[in-house]
């Protein structure tokens, strides 16, 4: 659940800090003082679509940081941040989210930098966000399979993970053979440039490491006489006549003398020793190499030719003498698949066709699961609809025909969700028919349903109420303290029903500061509470009457509350 939150340089709020704890928490306010701003800059902390409108006048950024708590360690939170590398210490997770003026943001999950798309996975885990004007899922008919297959849970899920598997062996296959099911005169014109290929790369006999030692071996033969010199002069150094080697053959044979007579001198002596062998020794090995250079210009041009090949084939075939070996493997596979495509076709049309039965075979099996699911969902949906009285709607799930060879990643199944609101007319597709009320109470009665298995810690509600009174608002507000039995629930509302069932309840006021507008949060209790819901009942004026009515609103709420189950 989200335990706090703090926003700093947002829209009109210049810096605000609140906790939040279980349940159903409501906030009012007038209109324009700064309730749908918070639920926006919840919205950002999800991966929410961020502009530099939303930032404080004056301000270079706007800063978001909202701390979530997890109970559970199977939580999908868990999962994202593995795979994203981060660690939940606790079962805390912080998202933060700065929106700078060049027009960028900045997320970070428990301190690790983030992109964008990481934190949207990420929230999505932690927070749902529904507002008046967002039921995509259910005015996306695509959606609403993934909306059955939700509700079937674990009867579905290890089908849908066999015919994904199924699905995806399925796609490749066919992939393969569509590469190899070319026409004639394209089949001739590969086998032709392949052979080709693999004809002009055999031909030079190229070697894996082989541009390297070429290009060492160019070094030193274009530097001989330096080398020669050079290490001429050394060699003479050491052995030449009444040189470096005499000299230190005459300091040993001091030392060792001198060693003799007194102890501390020892390890000097050897030490000399040492040093004195160890150049007779290289002396040697430099003469070795000396008699063996030879300057052979031939053996030099060999070598420009030989990597002018090098470089000549990998402006064709690959950025290095690798790149040049594995094209020349790759080719010679596709050649021998060409050449023998009629055997290989035989080959994976069959294969093509067993994996078409399995899929078929899984793909019914899936409907199998949905249409009983579908059952379910109905009467669930119909029980929820009845409570917010829709009690003349008829919900179903309509499962509409897919050909056997066009089934999807979702199987054979087209779903789409039918309702009649009225008496005596045909269900019709939701999208076409539902208005604003109705689909609000559809997202509710979803809502209501899902709360207890989804796993989102926190369920926002921005204002889903709207255009609803009397005995559908206390429905409504009954519905939403129901699921906040299952999720936290924060809810902005205008419906004084909303706020009696509210378990907190904080009132946000806009107000002027050193002539800037500003927004503060604050929680009211008792009589502070009533009166806020006495404003809401009545408007600006609050009278005694209104005042006793709001006491009782909130007195038979917390009657209601005692005896509620989802």
């Amino acid at each position: 659940m989200l335990r706090e939150l703090s926003i700093k340089n947002f829209a009109i709020i210049e810096d605000l800090t609140v906790g939040f704890v279980e349940g159903l928490t409501v906030l009012t306010g007038e209109t324009g003082a700064g309730k749908s701003i918070i639920i926006d800059a919840v919205q950002l902390l999800a991966g929410g679509r961020g502009s530099q409108e939303f930032i404080r006048h004056g301000a270079k950024k706007a800063e978001l940081e909202g701390l979530f708590g997890i109970s559970s360690e199977n939580h999908s939170a868990y999962q994202k941040c593995a795979e994203a590398g981060i660690e939940i210490e606790e079962g805390m997770v912080i998202l933060r989210r700065d929106l700078n003026d060049n027009g960028k943001s900045v997320c970070r999950v428990n301190g690790k930098l983030v992109p964008l798309s990481i934190l949207r996975e990420i929230g999505a885990t932690l927070i749902d966000v529904h507002g008046q004007h967002e039921s995509q899922e259910l005015m996306d008919d695509k959606r609403h399979i993934s909306l059955l297959d939700q509700f079937a849970g674990a009867d579905i899920d290890p089908l849908k993970e066999r015919y994904s598997e199924e699905y995806s062996a399925y796609r490749e296959l066919k992939k393969e053979l569509a590469a190899i099911s070319l026409g004639e005169q394209q089949v001739a014109q590969k086998i032709d440039l392949f052979s080709f290929q693999i004809k002009e790369i055999d031909a030079c006999q190229f070697r894996a490491g082989e541009e390297e030692e070429l290009a060492e071996e160019r070094r030193r033969l274009m530097n001989f006489n330096k080398i020669y010199e050079r290490s001429n002069t050394a060699h003479e150094a050491i052995l030449g006549e009444s040189r470096g080697l005499d000299w230190i053959g005459q300091a040993m044979t001091d030392l060792e003398e001198v060693a003799t007579l007194d102890q501390d001198f020892r390890e000097h002596s050897d030490n000399v020793s040492a040093a004195f062998y160890s150049l007779q020794e290289a002396a040697f090995q430099i003469k070795n190499i000396l008699d063996d250079l030879e300057f052979n210009p031939e053996r030099l041009n060999e070598v420009e030719q030989r990597l002018a090949l090098i470089q000549s084939m990998k402006r064709k075939y690959g950025a290095t003498l690798e790149d040049i070996l594995t094209y020349r493997e790759k080719i010679g596979e596709e050649l021998e698949s060409l050449i023998n495509r009629d055997e290989n076709m035989q080959k994976n049309e069959q294969q093509l066709n067993d994996l078409k039965e399995k899929l078929l075979l899984t793909a019914e099996k899936l409907t199998e699961v949905r249409k009983k699911s579908g059952r379910k969902l109905s009467d669930a949906i119909m029980q929820q609809l009845r409570a917010l009285y829709m009690e003349k709607a008829d919900f179903s799930v309509h499962f509409e025909p897919i050909a056997a060879d066009q089934f999807d990643h979702n199987g054979l199944d087209r779903i789409v969700f039918y309702i009649a609101t009225n008496v005596g007319e045909p269900p019709k597709p939701l999208t076409k028919i539902a208005s604003g009320g109705e689909l609000s109470r559809m997202m509710l009665a979803l809502k209501t349903i899902f709360s207890s298995t989804n796993g989102i810690t926190s369920i926002i509600f921005d204002e889903v109420d709207t255009g609803v009174s009397g005995r559908v608002a206390q429905a409504i507000a009954e519905k939403i303290s129901a699921i906040s039995m299952h999720s936290q629930v924060l809810c902005i509302s205008h419906l004084p029903q909303v706020a009696a069932m509210a378990d907190h309840h904080y009132y946000i006021k806009k107000h002027e500061e050193a002539h800037r507008t500003v927004t503060s949060l604050t929680e009211i209790f008792d009589n502070a509470r009533i009166d806020e819901i006495s404003r809401m009942m009545s408007g600006a004026e609050v009278t005694e009457l209104t005042f006793r009515h709001a006491k009782e609103l909130v007195e038979i709420a917390n009657g209601r509350k005692k005896v509620m189950t989802i």
